[in-house]
Order: structure tokens, then sequence, then C-alpha cells
């Protein structure tokens, strides 16, 4: 298999057919969802894989589907996009990370997070990175923290109704300064 980047455990690629199941059975997954407006049908979820290569292969990065190195097997995707929506916040570039449940709770996405900021910062030199989630999604703010990420305030996602019980989301962020001091104090 060829990887793009990898880290002590993981693998980073574009997605492939053979991953396609795993990923709608991630997508169609309650547990995985509950911190998105709904779960994804098949059909969904082929058409995010496919949209997130479009976006690596325009880009060079995305939200990459990562293998565990070790198993071989897919757990899911860790990796940067552009941002979609507009916000005051908006242009930026956001690291994200979807996991399947088997491989929750190992640093996994941690792991990944990491080595995706290494990336950014030093091969695509980005000047920062934000990350966002529901209010509720204290397992992906704690990544957020481990990862060197500070709060910078909480929004209404515009893609969302005010209304809708997700709407409200924290907002992280993390400067290649503040990335390489992080390192250098390591």
């Amino acid at each position: 298999m060829s990887y793009m980047i990898t880290s002590p455990r993981l693998g980073f690629r574009q997605f492939l057919e053979k991953d396609l199941d795993l990923f709608a059975e991630m997508n169609n997954d309650p547990d995985v969802m509950k911190h998105f407006p709904s779960i994804l049908t098949k059909e969904e979820s082929d058409q995010l894989a496919e949209k997130i290569n479009d976006h690596i292969k325009e880009r060079g990065f995305g939200f990459f589907a990562v293998d565990h190195l070790k198993s071989k097997e897919f757990i899911g995707f860790i990796g940067m996009k552009n941002v979609d929506f507009e916000a005051d916040f908006v242009p930026a570039v956001e690291i994200g990370w979807r996991l399947r449940k088997e491989f929750w709770n190992k640093r996994l996405a941690t792991e990944g997070a990491n080595r995706c900021l290494n990336f950014a910062f030093n091969v695509f030199e980005l000047e920062k990175i934000v990350s966002f989630t529901s209010l509720d999604n204290s397992a992906s703010e704690k990544v957020m923290q481990k990862i060197g990420m500070k709060k910078l305030s909480e929004f209404a996602h515009p893609k969302l109704d005010k209304s809708h019980p997700l709407s409200q989301h924290c907002l992280y962020r993390l400067t290649k300064n503040e990335f390489k001091s992080r390192i250098l104090e390591s």
C-alpha cells in the first residue's frame, strides 16, 4: 500500500473502492454520527468519499482515508479540508476526524491529527488550522486540546437551523508558530 503520509501506527491515503462498505457502515452508525445532523445512506457515504478524494486531488490534502498499519485495516478518516461555509473565521482550513467505534479511545485520532498538523504546517506552510464541533462532543474537543489547539469562541453553525440541537459549536485554532513552539518544548 502506498501512503501519502504515515505516523507510527497509521497510514494516510485516498479512499479506495474497498473502503466504501466500511465507510458507509461507519457513517450509518448512530453512535459515530451522534454529533452530526443525521446518519448517511450508502449513496451519501460514497458521494462523501468521492468529494474527499476530489479535495485531495485538487489541494494535496484532505480528510485522508486512514489504515492501521499493523492490521492494514481501514479505521476512518483524519485530515484537513477547506471550510465550505461562510463565517467570521473563514477562509480557513479545518482539521477533523471520524473513526469507526472499535478504534475509539486508543489515541489514534490524536496521533493522526498531530501528524496532519505537521503535514499542514511544514509541507503546505499553512499559517493556522481550525477545528470545530457541536458543544456536546466532549471527545472531539479533548482531541483538539491534546493537539495543542486553543478555544476561540462558540458559534451557530451556518448549515444548521439555529433551533437545531447541534447548532452551537465550539471553535478551536492552532497557528503555525504555536505548533512550532509546542514541538520545541517537547
